[in-house]
């Protein structure tokens, strides 16, 4: 068996981890200038108006954005993918729906600013690419296992 069956106060350990989970994407749209709707946005200070965008931030900010990304995607993927049942726990969190609006900001977002900007070196931009189709791949992989465990497998059994 795996720890959580060994373990099943690791649920609610998880339950109070997915909100810093969710966070993390939250920080990449505030970074990127982008709000995320459904957030729990506290309201800008007027001074505060972000003028950085993915297109016009410094190059190494975009590049640990796209790595940061890259990662938590991965690992996300990673877990869902030997622990299917923790699916029920990230859907209590509108998992499904905040990773779907987050994509639909985040990802033409990033990729219209790696796409439009200029390197000096070609081999920066092959890795941003990766990375960035990779984190699009494993997001919808993601989105796939928790549609599947959460409403396709209830009804098949």
């Amino acid at each position: 068996g795996n720890i959580f069956t060994q373990q099943p106060s690791y649920f609610s350990d998880l339950d109070e981890t997915l909100p810093t989970v969710l966070q993390v994407f939250n920080n990449i749209l505030h970074k990127c200038g982008l709000q995320c709707e459904g957030a729990s946005a506290e309201p800008q200070k007027l001074e505060e108006k972000v003028s950085v965008t993915a297109g016009n931030m410094p190059l190494q900010e975009l590049k640990d954005i796209v790595l940061y990304l890259c990662d938590t995607c991965t690992t996300l993927w990673a877990f869902l993918d030997v622990f299917p049942l923790a699916c029920q726990t990230f859907q209590k969190h509108e998992f499904c729906y905040r990773l779907a609006s987050f994509y639909e900001l985040a990802i033409p977002e990033l990729e219209s600013a790696i796409k439009k900007r200029h390197y000096e070196d070609k081999s920066v931009f092959a890795d941003l690419w990766r990375r960035i189709s990779h984190s699009r791949k494993k997001m919808m992989e993601v989105f796939h296992i928790l549609v599947n465990q959460v409403c396709l497998q209830p009804i098949l059994e």
